[in-house]
């Protein structure tokens, strides 16, 4: 018998939330999509600005904490015709990155890392940034507009100047949606509720947090697809958190799969 056969599970999702369900349902188990990413929303004018800041000032290093954003900058430098002299640049620049769809973005536009997070999570990849290596010393960080200051705050601590650049952003979810879903939580009739950002878990837990808690400790088992969402999850007070070993969507449901298989021989 397949580990999810009549499992409930809430797809907190977005993107890729009904190749998420269709998973789910070849696995014997029913996916209810409640979008919790929020609609991404492109900063056309704000990304261009950010492309022209870039190519007219120097930086020590580039940090790029997101795909989406690594592809929305070259978007605008390319609506620009600016867009070898952008690539050119960040391949003589040094690059931090955060992120596999950060890294294929690399790799499709045959540039190179100096600094990879291993684990995809910024506080790695700030534990591999060596300090400044002269005064004023500048950083060029993409970033969106969740956990953007304290980055940011982070990296002047650290004794770098940092230009912001913020791409993209989210609008917040349906309040409805969210409202259903933290009912459907809060009254354990979800068997469980896998996550794929650390934003849905961020916007699910703006309010009746302790309540949500309380549900995931006891009967809701929380998903995540990777180490950030995951320690998202934690920090809400979540004790058990499934997240497959390789931070992939097709993995995550495996992994699902198999915890429930366990739970039937146990």
């Amino acid at each position: 018998m397949k580990g999810l056969t009549d499992k409930r599970i809430g797809v907190a999702a977005d993107r890729k939330s009904e190749a998420i369900s269709k998973l789910i349902e070849n696995m014997g188990g029913s996916g209810v999509v409640y979008p919790s990413q929020g609609k991404q929303v492109l900063n056309e004018d704000t990304s261009s600005q950010n492309v022209k800041d870039y190519l007219t000032h120097t930086f020590d290093w580039v940090i790029l904490t997101t795909g989406i954003g690594a592809r929305t900058l070259t978007q605008s430098a390319t609506d620009a015709n600016l867009s070898k002299q952008f690539l050119e640049k960040l391949s003589q620049n040094s690059l931090a990155i955060r992120g596999s769809k950060t890294m294929d973005w690399l790799k499709e536009n045959n540039l190179k890392p100096s600094l990879v997070s291993e684990d995809g999570t910024m506080d790695h990849l700030f534990s591999l940034l060596p300090s400044p290596s002269k005064e004023g010393a500048s950083v060029f960080l993409q970033a969106y507009h969740q956990d953007d200051a304290l980055l940011k705050n982070k990296l002047e601590a650290a004794g770098y100047t940092v230009y912001l650049s913020q791409p993209y952003a989210f609008e917040p979810p349906s309040e409805y949606t969210m409202n259903s879903l933290k009912e459907e939580i809060v009254k354990q009739s979800l068997d469980a509720v896998v996550f794929t950002s650390k934003t849905q878990v961020k916007n699910i837990f703006e309010t009746r947090t302790q309540e949500l808690t309380e549900a995931f400790n006891d009967q809701v088992l929380a998903v995540a697809v990777g180490k950030v969402t995951a320690k998202e999850l934690e920090d809400q007070g979540i004790k058990q958190v499934l997240q497959p070993s390789r931070p992939k969507m097709g993995a995550m449901v495996v992994a699902m799969d198999r915890y429930y298989q366990k739970k039937l021989t146990t």
